[in-house]
Parts: structure tokens; C-alpha cells; sequence
């Protein structure tokens, strides 16, 4: 195996940064990047791949794969490539994401060899209210390198690429439904914003806009995914439900004990 490619949505980096950890393990020669994270990436149009190895990781929503990624996912299709399956969830649950990863996978003609769960940092994680703060860490992606080398040995067994029993991962279907926290979206508090821009050029959603007056943000795009709250150096984006702290709080006492990530192989 001398290429692999990764293929995710990570509007915050910690998916990203749990599939490079994988890829160090496999120790292949090159990995191609296919990053479905910005909106631009998600034309509609359908992509053909060919049978390297994929790395396929998104963050988890709710105990779901996002919509946005669910839907730039279901555009790509292969004929029979193996396929390594990652969600990253905010160290709460990860409920139905990795087998819903599974079903589109499946969809789209990959051969899902393995799959696995880990720790990211909380998209409304806050120096106020850590939710599992600095994750995935060095202990992960030390876990994350192991994992990758098994899968490597995995593919050089005899046969391994083209035959194999099913994977089995966790979850239930029909999928829950998906959640969401009514009247919750992002917005630039006008004190704070110095107008740089960032926030506009860092939402995968395209949901802010720079204008005369400041950032506007469209609501109706808005994934909270809070990558924009990440990338602002003064502090100014902010969540407008005035629930939310408590909601958070809430949260961070229920994922205070440390999850560890989770492998699943085919057998």
C-alpha cells in the first residue's frame, strides 16, 4: 500500500487531526487530501474514486453524521475501495454517527475495513466551561497511530483487500432523530469585532457575510459548528440563545469523565 486518501469534514480541525494521526500509522508513501469542509467543496457533482485506501472522518452531530456531510459523502463513489471509517464526537455519545458512516459508505461502493470513535474537543467548548478541552490529545493520537498500523497490517494480509467478513459498529437504525437547540446561531458581538474577516473565510457554510456596517451572519446556514468562534482573535463571535451557558454547563457535568476512543475491525 503505498497511498491512502483522506476524505472529511472538519469545520473545526479535530477530525482532521485524528485521520493524520491514522495515516502516520499506516506509514504510506503519499496521502491525497479531499476536504468536504467548505462549501465550495460540496458541488453535488458526482466524483469517481479510485481503490486506494480512504480515511473517511466527520464530527458527530447530535449522534449523527452532519446533513452537509452526509450529502458531499453520498456524491462520491468507488468500486470496491477499503475503506477506514472515523467519527470524532465532543466526548458525550457518539449514538448512531459511525453506523450511519457505515450505511453511506456502503452506498457508495466503499469496503468498509475498519472503524473507530474518538474524543475531539467540544464545538462549544469555552476556556469558562472545558468539554474535553485539547482533545484528541497526545494520548489519542498515540492511539490513533496504533490503529492506523494495525489497519496497515490488516492490508498487507493475503487477500485482505478484496475479501473479509462484514464490519460491526455500534448504533441503531432507524437513526434517532436529529436535535437541535431552537433559536441557537452564531453572531459578532459589534464591541469586540475589528471587522479582519476571519469568521467570513472560516465558516464551511458561507453563513457570514462582511458588510459596511460589520459581519452579518444568516442564520438559516448556521451549523453551530463554531468554527468561527475558534478562528476570531478578539473574542467577538458569540452564541445569541441566552440558554446556552446553562446548557453547556449541564454538558460539560455530564462528559466530565474522560471517554477513550473506540476500534472495530471486520471479522
Amino acid at each position: 500500500m503505498k497511498s491512502a486518501r483522506m476524505i472529511l469534514f472538519s469545520p473545526t480541525g479535530t477530525t482532521r487531526r485524528a485521520l493524520e494521526g491514522i495515516a502516520q500509522g499506516l506509514n504510506v508513501e503519499t496521502t491525497e487530501h479531499l476536504d468536504l469542509t467548505r462549501a465550495r467543496a460540496r458541488t453535488g457533482t458526482i466524483r469517481e474514486l479510485d481503490d486506494s485506501l480512504a480515511l473517511i472522518g466527520v464530527p458527530v452531530y447530535g449522534g449523527r453524521v452532519p446533513v452537509q456531510a452526509s450529502g458531499a459523502l453520498r456524491t462520491i463513489k468507488t468500486s470496491g475501495a477499503p475503506a477506514v471509517l472515523v467519527v470524532v464526537y465532543g466526548n458525550r455519545a457518539y449514538e448512531d454517527a459511525l453506523l450511519e458512516l457505515k450505511g453511506i459508505a456502503l452506498e457508495g461502493g466503499f469496503r468498509p475495513l475498519a472503524g473507530a470513535a474518538f474524543v475531539g474537543e467540544h464545538s462549544f467548548s469555552t476556556h469558562a466551561i472545558p468539554i474535553a478541552a485539547g482533545r484528541p490529545d497526545k494520548e489519542d493520537l498515540g492511539k490513533a497511530w496504533s490503529f492506523g498500523r494495525r489497519v496497515s497490517r490488516m492490508l498487507e494480509g493475503a487477500g485482505s483487500l478484496r475479501q473479509g467478513g462484514a464490519l460491526d459498529v455500534p448504533g441503531n437504525f432507524p437513526y434517532q432523530e436529529r436535535r437541535s437547540v431552537p433559536g441557537t446561531y452564531l453572531e459578532s458581538q459589534s464591541d469586540l469585532c475589528v471587522r479582519c474577516g476571519t469568521c467570513a473565510e472560516t465558516c464551511p457554510q458561507g453563513a457570514v457575510a462582511m458588510g459596511e456596517d460589520g459581519t452579518e451572519t444568516h442564520k438559516e446556514k448556521c451549523i453551530l459548528c463554531c468554527a468561527c468562534v475558534r478562528a476570531c482573535t478578539t473574542g467577538a463571535r458569540r452564541v445569541t440563545n441566552q440558554n446556552v451557558p446553562q446548557l453547556l454547563q449541564m454538558l460539560a457535568n455530564l462528559c466530565k469523565d474522560r471517554k477513550e476512543p473506540e476500534f472495530f475491525f471486520a471479522k
